[in-house]
């Protein structure tokens, strides 16, 4: 089996699958007849991720495009209903914001810059509306915490206790939406 190893001062050793290719991360002291047992030891797991990014990929690819129009309609709702969502937000994180703008990204649901302006992916109309109000929040509270700290997850579980759900459904399902933008 061919797989991508990487060492380093690590203290287990790990395997993932990305984007086709096995990379295995290594501790820099473990042989590499421990390194190939483990991933023979593995050969179900990978198995597995494997069926699982075939089955992925097979239904992004099954994915209908968004026309112009459908596109255009998509924004408008966004550029309608968003600033509603912070505005109701806001006050509960206890910030202010500055400009809200709506973008067709393929990389981010959301942005918050340093000067408080918001930046918002229209393809969240897509996404249930509890997804949806738990970017905004988590786009909020960087106007405290700009960073991914502890700090901010505190704050942000403060107003929203289960925006971890919200976050996995997210994962699950934004690449789906995201495979809906034409190419």
């Amino acid at each position: 089996m061919d797989f991508q190893l990487i060492r380093s001062r690590r203290k287990t050793l790990a395997m993932e699958l990305r984007e086709g290719q096995v990379i295995v991360r290594a501790p820099r002291w473990v042989s590499r007849g421990e390194i190939d047992r483990f991933v023979q030891a593995h050969q179900g797991w990978l198995r597995q991720a494997m069926e699982r990014e075939a089955r992925r990929q097979a239904e992004l690819a099954a994915v209908v495009p968004l026309t112009p129009a459908e596109l255009e309609d998509l924004a408008a709702r966004a550029r309608a209903h968003l600033p509603q969502r912070v505005a109701f937000y806001a006050p509960l994180v206890g910030v202010d914001y500055g400009k809200i703008t709506i973008r067709r990204q393929r990389a981010r649901w959301g942005s918050c810059s340093a000067q408080g302006n918001l930046s918002f992916n229209c393809l969240l109309m897509l996404a249930p509306p509890e997804v949806l109000d738990s970017v905004v929040v988590h786009e909020l509270c960087h106007r405290k915490v700009m960073d991914h700290s502890p700090r901010f997850y505190q704050l942000l579980l403060r107003v929203m206790p289960d925006y971890q759900t919200h976050h996995r459904w997210l994962k699950q399902n934004g690449p789906a939406l995201i495979a809906r933008l034409p190419r």
